[in-house]
């Protein structure tokens, strides 16, 4: 299967939290989308590995993406070594992606910033001819950085304003994450409760398509980031007023 968009992430539904809008709209203009996570979300503190990967295969009819991957890696333990970086590559040969999206290089979790270093690289070793794994050598044409950070000010921002409430549904298809059972939304440690992370997710991602979207004059959006320069042709048909 050839691709136009890939996009890989560290754990099942990183992709929908912060590129799934994106990735579903690429699909709705009859681009062939994919996803590739590098862990199955193993080292979670909800759901097992089999229950996750039902979710991530429901999120992805969801999305419209024809494929939908894992490479394996040990979660909690995502690094660029030699033997992630040939696997991911001979995935990359595989699919010939067009555009791969990355998470953003920083991150408070290792390994969110480590799955960046680990896609480029991966990337990048796909077109070396000497490479001794099958399949032709192949890069892709660009690659997008997601963000999940209000803090980050992106190249350009995506608009998903249609796309936003399938966008929602995909990343609701984790109940495990996101939809506890009743007394699950905490950890006891004796008589304190400490609450999770996780548990105001999906809001803060929700919070941030708002914001982005109303950078840009919609109602939400994508950010992303590219460390290359943009090339404009027409300056008169630039989109988004200055003033």
């Amino acid at each position: 299967m050839i691709l136009d968009v890939l996009a890989i992430a560290a754990h099942p539904d990183d992709v929908e939290l912060t590129c799934g809008g994106t990735l579903l709209k690429m699909a709705q203009r009859g681009y062939s989308t994919g996803i590739l996570d590098l862990t199955a979300g193993e080292m979670g503190s909800r759901g097992t590995p089999e229950t996750r990967a039902k979710e991530a295969a429901t999120a992805a009819k969801i999305l419209k993406v024809k494929w939908r991957g894992s490479l394996g890696v040990p979660d909690s333990d995502v690094q660029p070594s030699r033997q992630h970086k040939v696997r991911l590559a001979t995935v990359i040969r595989k699919l010939r992606p067009k555009t791969v999206i990355l998470p953003y290089w920083e991150a408070r979790h290792p390994d969110h910033y480590h799955a960046s270093t680990l896609g480029y690289e991966g990337c990048f070793l796909a077109g070396l001819k000497q490479l001794p794994i099958k399949a032709a050598p192949f890069r892709p044409f660009k690659i997008l950085y997601s963000t999940a950070y209000a803090t980050v000010r992106p190249t350009f921002v995506v608009d998903i304003t249609e796309q936003y409430e399938q966008r929602r549904k995909a990343i609701l298809a984790y109940a495990s994450q996101f939809r506890p059972n009743k007394g699950e939304s905490s950890i006891g440690y004796r008589k304190s409760r400490v609450f999770l992370a996780i548990d105001r997710l999906e809001d803060q991602m929700n919070m941030l398509a708002r914001q982005y979207g109303e950078l840009i004059g919609v109602k939400y959006g994508e950010p992303f980031l590219q460390k290359e320069l943009l090339k404009v042709d027409d300056v008169v048909k630039l989109e988004v007023r200055s003033i």
